[in-house]
């Protein structure tokens, strides 16, 4: 006998007693094992955020990846913007901002004021818009039988207008405020 199977022996029962002692306390917690799983599923989350971050570039091309989850949305790009191309104004404090965008034949012109949106779209058409804003679901809007539409709200932080009309959905390109 060469020793080894009596410290095998010993170190099997060591194993067997932690083993039984962990699988009693998590039968005795019951439901506390589920709050336990989260709260630790929580702290695990936020120490990776500090110790190892989700680098920039990697978070823009998921987002840009998330954008193309609908292949059958038309992108419509920026044409206009009065921040880049229009001439200021003198005197004039706080001008709304003035955007066009265009996807094929539909334009959406879109003013943001401190107060919310105001816009129209060309042709003019009935059609559902949402107000996107990151990863939260948006303010829902709807454009009248003229293309007419407001929102209450402005938008804070980037956002993004989705259209669907009777036939085509229409995303715009994302824009900060």
């Amino acid at each position: 006998m060469d020793g080894t199977d009596g410290a095998d022996s010993m170190r099997d029962g060591m194993d067997d007693g932690a083993f039984d002692e962990h699988a009693g306390t998590a039968e005795s917690a019951g439901g506390d094992a589920d709050i336990d799983a989260d709260l630790l599923e929580e702290e695990l989350r936020q120490a990776a955020a500090v110790l190892d971050p989700l680098p920039p570039a990697l978070l823009q091309i998921a987002v840009d990846a998330y954008a193309l989850h609908d292949l059958d949305t038309k992108v419509a790009e920026l044409t206009f913007d009065s921040l880049v191309d229009a001439v200021p104004v003198r005197g004039a404090e706080d001008p709304p901002r003035m955007l066009t965008f265009s996807a094929g034949e539909v334009t959406v012109d879109v003013e943001v004021t401190a107060h919310g949106l105001m816009g129209q779209l060309m042709p003019p058409q009935p059609a559902r818009i949402e107000v996107l804003g990151g990863p939260h679901p948006g303010s829902s809007l709807t454009a009248d039988d003229m293309g007419r539409f407001t929102g209450a709200a402005p938008p804070s932080g980037p956002f993004a207008l989705r259209l669907r009309t009777a036939g085509d959905v229409v995303e715009t390109e994302w824009l900060r405020t």
